[in-house]
């Protein structure tokens, strides 16, 4: 079995690559080529300090026909960033299909979960044909940082608009992005509401139980990818933002139904449209209308980036 660290996986990664293997992904989940499972959620009781909910996530997927099959255990314990260590944590298990003989170890304390989400909602923004210069995003954690940099694989970005609770996080955000995107202009907003006055692509990569952006303040046009909400109870986007939406996608319908946005939105599942159909066979619709993504992280996703590393080794 071979065990790949992070810094390995760093140096596999191509942003451009990741984001058209995600489509892949997306459709191949539509098609129900794979078998993927619900995903699992530990719920732990650490607590230090202020610091509580800390989670682990559980995935798993198998492409029929295909060579491998993943399993991947990715967590995030906030009380870590008051020990000086990553608050988060993972591990990806490629498998032989055949034998069931363990491949590859990906031990990547979480990145390549953090990687592919950040590349699947840039690639339904590409699929989206949006081509801003101008990307919004609630958050200030890894998702945030990376999010940026996945994005600016495709776009032409000028500027960053950041909002995060903790004022520290935020300004060692900006100053991450800054760096790792010279020549983007990094700005800062006080409130969650005010992302959309000079943005009109919005990423939300929070931890949030309660709201926090509605369609008030929003420009025409604008889109929005949900990428918080991942379990159960967790929430980045007023109700009455997603019944507003012109187009509702969603990564997986299932999973978005009982752990996304779509959860606090159950009057809105059945006009709602996956990703990866969308894709395949685009509808019409209001492109002066908002649009939004509910992304809730697939088995699939997981499967497809640890074969693509896996192969690139080889």
């Amino acid at each position: 079995m071979k065990v790949f660290s992070r810094a390995q996986l760093e140096t596999m990664l191509d942003p451009l690559e990741t984001i058209a293997l995600m489509r892949e992904a997306l459709i191949a989940h539509s098609r129900h080529e794979c078998d993927t499972p619900m995903p699992m959620h530990l719920a732990l009781s650490t607590t230090v300090g202020e610091e509580t909910g800390s989670e682990v996530h559980i995935k798993s997927s198998y492409r029929r026909g295909g060579k491998y099959f993943v399993l991947k255990m990715a967590g995030t314990f906030p009380a870590n960033r008051q020990k000086g260590l990553s608050t988060g944590c993972g591990m990806m298990l490629l498998c032989s299909a055949e034998t069931g003989e363990p491949l590859a170890l990906f031990d990547d304390g979480g990145f390549l979960t953090d990687y592919r989400t950040a590349a699947v909602s840039a690639c339904v923004a590409r699929a989206l044909g949006r081509e801003d210069q101008a990307l919004g995003i609630l958050g200030t954690g890894i998702q945030a940082r990376l999010q940026a940099r996945l994005h600016a694989a495709f776009l032409t970005l000028k500027k960053i608009v950041l909002w995060g609770r903790t004022s520290t996080h935020v300004a060692e955000c900006a100053f991450d992005l800054g760096d790792a995107l010279p020549g983007v202009e990094v700005a800062t907003v006080a409130q969650p509401g005010e992302i959309g006055k000079d943005c009109k692509l919005i990423v939300t990569c929070t931890g949030a139980r309660s709201p926090l952006l509605m369609a008030g303040g929003l420009q025409p046009g604008t889109h929005i990818s949900a990428v918080g909400s991942d379990t159960v109870g967790k929430q980045e986007l007023y109700p009455g933002l997603v019944k507003r939406a012109a187009l509702l996608l969603a990564d997986s319908r299932a999973q978005c139904e009982k752990l996304g946005e779509l959860q606090h939105s159950p009057g809105e599942f059945e006009r709602s449209l996956e990703a990866g159909d969308f894709m395949v066979s685009p509808p019409n619709w209001d492109r002066d209308g908002i649009t939004v993504c509910d992304f809730t992280g697939l088995g699939v996703e997981d499967l497809y980036i640890a074969e693509y590393c896996y192969q690139k080794s080889l």
